[in-house]
């Protein structure tokens, strides 16, 4: 990835642009209170991606405000375990967090079309429009308001890629096929005939390992590389099952009111540009990951067919109607989007 310096010129006049952004002009400011925010992930350092998005991205937003907003990036369950981080965000134990939006999906089921539904967008543009074209963002943004949390947009992880001990080829594969995941794909993969498990991540390698569970996935080729599963199965499943996965930057609502309008178009423009950066990062790793799982490992890259990706979208439409259906307030204003997506596109 390209390490560049990005500043507060750079971002509101456009700086951000090249790497996705939406150009913005403003007009000067002056220069601001220091404010120092401690934000957390679900990342651990040791993996590649920690640094290269998770670090990146804290010092883009100190760069970016001239260091008005001072980043400290911590490493998962520093200051709250990550299933608690929403309210650690909310008594102010924590200012932000970049993290995965599926753990919310209990209390927020909104969360889980912001983290993506299977067999929807087909690129990083389709994702994107959805969100800020279609308005997605703006119910999803009311949806997190609700729980004291401002939603800053969506960060792509890369595509959902399933790692699995044997090969994952037809529909009739899925059929008792145990596999760890969490909130809407699980329920996909449910209807599939498969198991879902949850499985915490620290324990993801022993399961596998283990046979308690035949398959996993943990975002794209390259992250779920990161946390080793390669070691501990034979076929990497083609092609993505989500093309984006999204991660999340979510900020405490008070903190987020007590910044700028300045600030807070610095942080949506560097939200933006680093899901553009995350996402070409990841794909590119995805390749360089399949070679050697196949050329250095001996290991095997199983497709399925055609239909098994008609089938996952069918039951992925089912399951954005039950959210519908359970959380008509947000997710029904969602899903009434969704499927005006799948038409748009020609996917329905």
């Amino acid at each position: 990835m390209t390490n560049r310096k990005l500043h507060r010129r750079q971002i509101l006049k456009g700086g951000v642009a090249a790497a996705g952004a939406t150009v913005l002009s403003a007009p000067p400011v002056l220069a601001q209170e220091q404010i120092k925010w401690r934000i957390q992930s679900h990342w651990t350092p040791g993996i590649e991606y920690y640094d290269t998005i998770y670090v990146e991205f804290a010092r883009w937003i100190t760069e970016a405000t001239d260091g008005e907003i001072q980043v400290e990036a911590l490493q998962a369950n520093t200051v709250a375990p990550t299933n608690e981080v929403l309210g650690a965000l909310r008594r102010g134990l924590l200012d932000a967090a970049f993290i995965f939006p599926g753990y919310w999906i209990g209390r927020i089921p909104a969360a889980g079309h912001l983290n993506g539904n299977l067999a929807t967008w087909d690129n990083h543009e389709e994702m994107q429009f959805f969100f800020y074209e279609m308005g997605a963002l703006d119910v999803i943004r009311e949806a997190y308001g609700q729980y004291g949390i401002y939603q800053a947009g969506p960060i792509s992880f890369g595509g959902l890629a399933v790692y699995a001990k044997e090969p994952i080829e037809t529909a009739d594969d899925f059929k008792g096929f145990k596999i760890r995941s969490t909130g809407t794909p699980g329920r996909v993969f449910e209807k599939m005939g498969a198991t879902p498990v949850f499985v915490p991540g620290g324990e993801l390698y022993q399961s596998l390992q283990t046979g308690v569970v035949d398959g996993a996935h943990w975002g794209c080729v390259s992250t779920g590389w990161g946390m080793n599963l390669q070691e501990v199965t034979s076929n990497i499943v083609t092609p993505d099952f989500l093309s984006h996965s999204n991660g999340e930057f979510i900020v405490g609502m008070e903190q987020w009111n007590r910044i700028g309008s300045d600030h807070k178009r610095i942080i949506h423009d560097a939200v933006r540009a680093m899901s553009a950066n995350a996402s070409a990062h990841f794909r590119h790793l995805d390749y360089i990951r399949m070679k050697e799982f196949t050329d250095d490992m001996g290991k095997n890259i199983s497709t399925v067919t055609p239909d098994v990706m008609q089938q996952l979208r069918a039951k992925s439409l089912e399951v954005v109607d039950e959210y519908s259906q359970e959380d008509p307030e947000y997710c029904g204003r969602l899903g009434d989007m969704m499927h005006e997506f799948m038409k748009l596109t020609g996917k329905v």
